[in-house]
């Protein structure tokens, strides 16, 4: 692989994706449409979560577009189940379901996207660019109700349980990543190298016992890390 700005690897395959979903119409189309996609190639498709399941243990893909209401094993309990077996793999939650607790399950188990099945491919393609690159991505629309679910189902852990301390520089990086910043940005902007930045978040995930990036924002936004209005 070649090396892009500041280290970072630039990606000589494409990224290969799995699409989940039980309506075969949509699946189907979906897999038609970003299989002519620059950059990306759609591996497997499967109807149900645990179809799925095996699907993406046997095939290893970089990105699982996962349904949320599927037969079998649902995509939250697929979610969690894939996170466990193949724990490298990024999964956006593609779906009808704008409620909050299915939000905030979805990202609770490791999703690093959160899209509605009304976004156009071109959103649906960008959001998998972005996720194989190691970040999260969510709606605005959505991101608002997440935050609201999150203050609300979590202020009891909060109230029971102390809150890890982090060092200054670890507090530095997770206010750049709750500003949306990726690893190469943040690392510019506190000069120093981007494998740093990476360990400093994979000690952050660990102390906070967190799973993902979106859900270190959420953590950096209850506990008043950064200024939302």
């Amino acid at each position: 692989m070649g090396q892009g700005p500041a280290g970072e690897q630039e990606r000589d395959e494409p990224i290969r994706v799995v699409v989940v979903d039980d309506q075969e119409l949509f699946r189907r189309g979906l897999t038609m449409l970003l299989g002519v996609e620059d950059g990306i190639e759609v591996v497997g498709e499967a109807g149900d979560g645990i179809a799925a399941t095996d699907i993406v243990v046997s095939s290893a893909p970089d990105v699982v577009l996962l349904d949320v209401r599927m037969p079998k094993r649902s995509g939250l309990q697929a979610c969690m189940k894939i996170k466990e077996l193949v724990p490298t793999v990024k999964i956006i939650m593609l779906t009808v379901s704008d409620e909050e607790g299915d939000l905030y399950e979805s990202v609770k188990n490791g999703a690093s996207g959160y899209l509605l099945k009304d976004s156009s491919i071109d959103e649906v393609a960008q959001a998998v660019r972005v996720v194989a690159e190691g970040q999260s991505l969510i709606s605005p629309s959505m991101a608002v109700k997440l935050i609201d679910e999150f203050k609300e189902m979590s202020r009891a852990e909060r109230d029971q349980v102390p809150t890890p301390r982090l060092t200054d520089r670890e507090l530095e990086v997770l206010r750049l990543v709750a500003q949306g910043l990726n690893n190469r940005d943040a690392a510019r902007q506190l000069f120093i190298s981007e494998n740093t930045v990476k360990n400093h978040v994979r000690n952050i995930l660990e102390k906070l016992q967190l799973h993902s990036r979106m859900e270190a924002v959420m953590y950096a936004v209850r506990e008043k890390l950064l200024d939302i209005t």
